[in-house]
């Protein structure tokens, strides 16, 4: 034991007492203490190792996460998510519907840029551009009766139902719809006999860019029969409701490829 060391052993048995029974003396027994290590410290040798101010204070001292037994946890956390997602990834590819994303669909050429999904089709004098984003489209396909004493409740099939855009391009104009899947079958301005599983939310038609100058009108305020009339121009230009519930399918079968991609770069992040 070096000689600060058992400075500070004896000092610690002094002042112990005066702590215990005479709390008023606290401060000045720790400034004599403090005195007395200043001046032990002046006999350490300079190479030594250990600071004199490790005596006092935990400053120096590494974070929590650094001793064994959290290096331990953490590991065994990181093998478990391992584990646990080795097995979700399996299942996961099971239940996969769509083994590959087709390149074209329902007469559209498909591209894909991570969780954004573009559908272009060419007519004779213009252009139909259908684009959505699968991210925080999921949901249930009806709401589920759960019972609170099952394990394993059946929460219906998941389905992703993006909303998407519709740009009907003519030279440097663009006729552009904003669109969403409705909750229930005829939820829009249309009438009720039509029972459109999706409805158009926005309208616009501007030249060029579109930007925030640019005017639109919402589904729900304009006039009944020209909703109609829109919907059967879109379903004139194969966006029917046949075509959207095949959407629906595609987005789902995307969105569930993309998952999986999430998992298995979180594995390989993981085993890392």
């Amino acid at each position: 034991m070096n000689g600060i060391a058992r400075n500070a052993l004896r000092l610690k048995n002094l002042v112990t007492p005066v702590v215990k029974f005479n709390a008023g003396r606290v401060q000045q027994q720790h400034s004599a203490l403090f005195g007395t290590l200043q001046a032990s410290k002046s006999l350490v040798p300079s190479t030594t190792s250990l600071p004199a101010s490790g005596l006092l204070s935990n400053k120096n001292h590494r974070h929590p996460c650094a001793c064994v037994s959290c290096r331990f946890n953490h590991n065994k956390a990181e093998k478990e998510l391992v584990e646990f997602l080795a097995e979700e990834i399996v299942a996961e590819k099971k239940a996969l519907n769509l083994k590959t994303i087709p390149t074209e669909f329902e007469g559209f050429n498909v591209s894909l840029d991570g969780a954004e999904v573009t559908l272009t089709k060419k007519l004779d004098n213009e252009s139909v551009i259908i684009s959505f984003n699968i991210n925080h489209t999921v949901d249930t396909d009806e709401e589920p009766e759960v019972d609170p004493r099952d394990d394993q409740p059946d929460i219906g099939e998941m389905k992703s139902k993006p909303n998407f855009n519709i740009d009907v391009k003519r030279g440097k104009q663009t006729l552009a719809f904003s669109c969403s899947f409705n909750s229930q079958p005829g939820a829009t301005g249309a009438s009720d006999e039509f029972n459109d599983i999706y409805g158009i939310d926005e309208i616009s038609l501007y030249e060029g860019e579109h930007s925030e100058k640019v005017y639109a009108v919402g589904g729900e305020i304009i006039d009944g029969y020209l909703y109609d009339l829109l919907m059967n121009y879109l379903e004139e230009k194969g966006i029917s409701n046949e075509f959207a519930e095949k959407l629906i399918e595609l987005s789902t079968s995307y969105e569930h490829t993309a998952y999986i991609g999430l998992l298995e770069g979180l594995s390989k992040f993981t085993s890392k």
